[in-house]
């Protein structure tokens, strides 16, 4: 069993802003029992796992997955297929337990990462869902993952000795832990936000022994790439760009 996931206090300090409207331009599949987002070409020859963070399917995140699948692709000259498996479904963390202001509210946050989005909850079933991505795409021959927040803990614990997958990511960790960077052995980015612990950020880094790219965006708030995405900001909306044209570029690299 893992230890107790703390979410870092950037992960809660506030809710996603209002979903803005966005028309996806993937399809909602079953894999494996799970219904899951896929977007990218018919036949690809490479995959990637995206993890989103605590609030599920918002659209911001699903823009980035549609983005990653068009510039990886574009980049490599490889067909790139994004997956990402609803892992909440119906039950992502509930928006009004944010700021968590109240012990009930702190109790509810810490409950769900424990429970709902607990290591040993996912981890088991990302074997199925590859698996099953596979069967249908025999012709995908490597994988890369990546995750948000909460979903960046799952990426790294996942590429240790023996990982499915060649290449990681995680964008604005809220559990980055320097001794998860120990077992790493597959090239990872790192993009933390202004949020995130300077001190912890670097242990993280130095502790990488593989290929690596680390980069803070000191203006930008926790989330920024995925549910918190602020497109009317015109500083925030410029680097969400650019930090997915640095993951489609460290995809394209490694894949």
């Amino acid at each position: 069993m893992s230890a107790p996931l703390v979410p870092s206090p950037a992960c809660c300090r506030v809710a996603p802003p209002a979903a803005p409207a966005y028309e996806p331009k993937g399809v909602y599949v079953d894999e494996n029992g799970m219904k899951t987002y896929e977007t990218g070409p018919a036949t690809p020859t490479r995959a990637l796992l995206l993890i989103y963070d605590i609030f599920g399917l918002y659209p911001q995140t699903l823009r980035g997955a549609d983005m990653l699948a068009e510039q990886i692709t574009q980049i490599l000259g490889q067909a790139t297929k994004v997956i990402m498996p609803d892992w909440f479904g119906d039950n992502p963390a509930d928006i009004t337990q944010y700021p968590p202001d109240t012990p009930e509210k702190v109790e509810y946050i810490n409950n769900f990462f424990n429970d709902n989005a607990s290591p040993d909850a996912i981890i088991p079933q990302i074997p199925g869902i590859v698996k099953a991505v596979g069967e249908k795409n025999p012709s995908v021959e490597g994988w890369g993952i990546m995750g948000h927040c909460w979903g960046g803990k799952i990426a790294a614990l996942v590429s240790a000795e023996g990982t499915a997958f060649k290449v990681a990511a995680q964008c604005h960790p809220s559990l980055l832990d320097p001794a998860d960077a120990d077992v790493v052995t597959v090239p990872m980015m790192v993009l933390p936000s202004g949020d995130e612990d300077v001190p912890t950020v670097k242990e993280f880094e130095k502790r990488l022994k593989e290929d690596k790219y680390v980069e803070t965006f000191p203006d930008r708030v926790h989330g920024w790439m995925a549910s918190k995405a602020d497109f009317e900001d015109v500083g925030a909306n410029a680097d969400f760009h650019r930090g997915y044209k640095l993951l489609s570029e460290w995809f394209a690299k490694h894949l």
